[in-house]
């Protein structure tokens, strides 16, 4: 019961906390990164112990579905090569610079622990920098190359967190384990789009809104689950899977299901985050107490140079690779996939330097490592001081910087919904070609307005129709409300006519 009275609590406080958040403008994982600071404080607290492989499913299967999910392929393509450069050299060069330094710290920690304390905190999560940058909104290039660092540096990191902690048992030999590496990535590959068809077939037969749910979590869980049974890669079929599901428009979810579903992924993505914050706080206070002043003051001083080189070596790569690219694009012209893409400038780079907030993939990976994993304490002292560290300095910090900066916004999305409105709208109206019916009438002259809105730039959503529905939706609103107060509709008739009411409420959204 207090375990369940603590989570209570921490769920309202995180909803405290994200209202404050939105009220001053900041990164909600920061202030989720402080509440699991002072949890690590408060006396009394219970500890929680989950078993490794259920903290990386429960925490990284979810998330990395949904980032999955939201990602665009034809951005990625178009991004390739910065994004390599942050997935595959960044997170390596981090991994690496973490382990020199913490064996500089500790020279009797072992080659792999130190390897994996670099793997745990070398991913960056774009989460809290992606909610700072569209509050400025940025260049369209910067958002699309965060987002695909974000998807993609989880994998590689995780890779070599995998190989690092097998490796601390002993017997690990590269060139034996390159073949088999080589066979899980196109196995992780081959098994996500496989399943993600599978699942597609019998996705859309769901027409009950809590079974849709249900399922999307089941299959999300269980893709991991069997990625895992079978030796592959949890992390690369998971961002397979997600990405083929949501390469298939409208095959899964019809409208119905859809608006609630995202609703509730959102939800779930926040309670995780919570739960990820606090997990680490609650493991922290035991550790903190069982040190000695002098042992607590060494580990905490080697956690803030662990954060001091994280943030060190993504600036020095990212300005490098920066630096070189603009010099290339100097002497030899700047070739980029599409016209609307903006080239890569030096207050971009800066900024894209700046956001390597850590978050939750960071706090799980601490928290699976095993019981009597070698410098387990200071690991994950050191991966929630990284978390803690990059949300708040960096987190707190990068809206200042980005209006500092002054960053063109050149909006292509904006252009692209002109050029997808209007060609939607012509379609609709090629299909009541013919029809001469009185409703056939009325929509097409409420198309037409739309179309005449989009060719002036217009949101077609602001035409006067839409402002007068949303008016009339209001006081409809009033009304069924009076009528249930005096007792002449009942509850049951109450809410079939508020969702009717709600769903011409979000086709005339604002």
């Amino acid at each position: 019961m207090l375990i369940f009275e603590w989570i209570l609590a921490l769920l309202l406080g995180a909803v405290l906390l994200s209202g404050l958040a939105r009220r001053i403008g900041v990164p909600y994982p920061a202030l989720l990164a402080l509440g699991g600071a002072a949890v690590a404080l408060v006396p009394g607290a219970p500890r929680l112990d989950l078993e490794p492989e259920l903290i990386l499913a429960l925490f990284i299967a979810p998330v990395l579905l949904d980032a999955a999910y939201d990602s665009s392929l034809r951005d990625l393509k178009d991004n390739w090569r910065p994004v390599s450069s942050l997935v595959l050299v960044a997170v390596s060069l981090t991994t690496l610079g973490v382990a020199w330094v913490a064996r500089l710290l500790f020279p009797d920690m072992p080659w792999p622990a130190a390897i994996a304390l670099g793997a745990i905190v070398a991913p960056p999560d774009a989460v809290a920098a992606l909610a700072v940058l569209r509050q400025v909104q940025p260049p369209h290039r910067i958002l699309k190359v965060l987002e695909g660092e974000s998807l993609l540096n989880d994998a590689s990191a995780l890779l070599i967190y995998r190989l690092a902690v097998g490796a601390v048992g002993g017997g690990f030999s590269l060139a034996h384990a390159a073949p088999t590496l080589a066979l899980v990535a196109v196995g992780s590959v081959v098994a996500g789009y496989g399943l993600a068809r599978l699942t597609g077939l019998f996705f859309h037969r769901i027409t009950d809104v809590p079974s849709s749910v249900i399922v999307q979590f089941v299959s999300t869980f269980g893709v991991w689950i069997l990625a895992e049974r079978l030796g592959l890669s949890g992390v690369v079929t998971i961002v397979v899977y997600g990405v083929t599901v949501a390469w298939r428009p409208g095959a899964q979810l019809s409208a119905r299901l859809r608006i609630p579903s995202f609703a509730v992924w959102e939800s779930v993505t926040v309670v995780l985050n919570v739960l990820a914050f606090t997990l680490i706080g609650l493991q922290l206070r035991p550790i903190l107490e069982g040190l000695s002043h002098q042992e607590r003051f060494d580990y905490v001083r080697a956690a803030l140079v662990i954060l001091a080189t994280v943030i060190a070596v993504r600036i020095a790569w990212v300005m490098s690779y920066n630096t070189a690219v603009r010099l290339k694009n100097h002497w030899f012209g700047v070739h980029v996939a599409r016209s609307s893409m903006a080239p890569p400038t030096a207050r971009g780079g800066l900024a894209v330097a700046w956001c390597g907030m850590r978050g939750m993939v960071t706090l799980a990976a601490a928290l699976a490592l095993p019981e009597g994993f070698p410098y387990r304490d200071f690991i994950l002292l050191a991966a929630f001081a990284v978390v803690l560290g990059t949300l708040v300095v960096q987190g707190l910090t990068l809206k200042p910087l980005l209006r500092l900066l002054r960053l063109p916004d050149d909006d292509p999305v904006r252009k692209e919904l002109k050029l997808a409105r209007a060609k939607a709208l012509k379609a609709a109206l090629a299909e009541l070609d013919g029809d001469r019916s009185e409703a056939a009438d009325a929509l097409r002259r409420e198309l037409g307005e739309a179309l005449d809105q989009t060719r002036k730039g217009a949101d077609a959503r602001d035409s006067a129709e839409n402002a007068l529905r949303r008016r009339v939706v209001a006081v409809s609103r009033t009304a069924i409300a009076d009528l249930r107060q005096r007792g002449e509709i009942g509850d049951d008739a109450y809410r079939a006519l508020e969702e009717e009411f709600d769903w011409l409420e979000l086709a005339a959204r604002e």
